[in-house]
């Protein structure tokens, strides 16, 4: 099973824990298979300088199963980035596309949520505006709510930062079955975290939906 995380310039580090957490689970499902993906192959400078390497561009990536969407201090522009839009349109017809903190807005962007509830981050410093409430001011076909995940079926918005690990469990168990997922969450030595998370909220989770 192949997973992709899209990266762009200005996308926050702490978002690629979930390549990381898809890392660690393959020491339990070592069917998994990871790669990066960018608007352009090669070094992507992320937000605070550091450089990753996107091993493919949108123009060469190969088929995957599941394409998770970084945020970042970079969204806006990529959700101006007709190149960007149109790779997630395209996946998301055979691909479970999952966004994390405020990938939310560029999958707003491809007009996929429409109709559809999702969530995105929801604190900031000021003078910054919150995500969540752009997303409600900016896409009013999309239901924005307040809410930790939510689960369209192929689409899966998550909130901001750290609950991407959460949203990552979330797809691994979705994809991968509910033992994965809590091995994973095991070996991370993220168990108690992730309980006292679900306990915490009320994971909002809609019927599934074809994209």
């Amino acid at each position: 099973m192949k997973f992709a995380v899209f990266l762009y310039p200005g996308v926050e580090p702490i978002d690629l824990a979930t390549f990381g957490v898809l890392s660690m689970a393959r020491r339990i499902a070592p069917q998994i298979q990871l790669l990066t993906v960018a608007p352009e192959p090669g070094p992507v400078v992320l937000s605070n300088g550091l450089t990753v390497l996107a091993q493919y561009g949108v123009g060469d990536c190969p088929p995957v199963d599941a394409l998770i969407i970084t945020g970042g201090p970079g969204w806006p522009a990529q959700t101006a980035n007709t190149v960007t839009l149109d790779f997630i349109r395209a996946r998301a017809k055979d691909s479970v596309v999952m966004s994390v903190c405020t990938g939310g807005m560029i999958l707003a962007a491809t007009g996929l949520l429409d109709g559809r509830h999702a969530t995105t981050k929801r604190e900031v410093v000021s003078p910054e505006e919150q995500p969540l409430a752009l997303m409600h001011n900016r896409y009013p076909k999309v239901r924005a709510v307040e809410a930790p995940l939510v689960d369209e079926g192929r689409l899966i918005t998550a909130g901001g930062v750290s609950l991407c690990i959460d949203a990552t469990l979330h797809l691994l168990e979705r994809m991968l079955g509910a033992e994965v997922a809590s091995e994973t969450a095991r070996i991370l030595e993220y168990t108690t975290a992730r309980s006292a998370n679900q306990r915490a909220w009320a994971f909002a989770s809609r019927p599934a939906a074809e994209a």
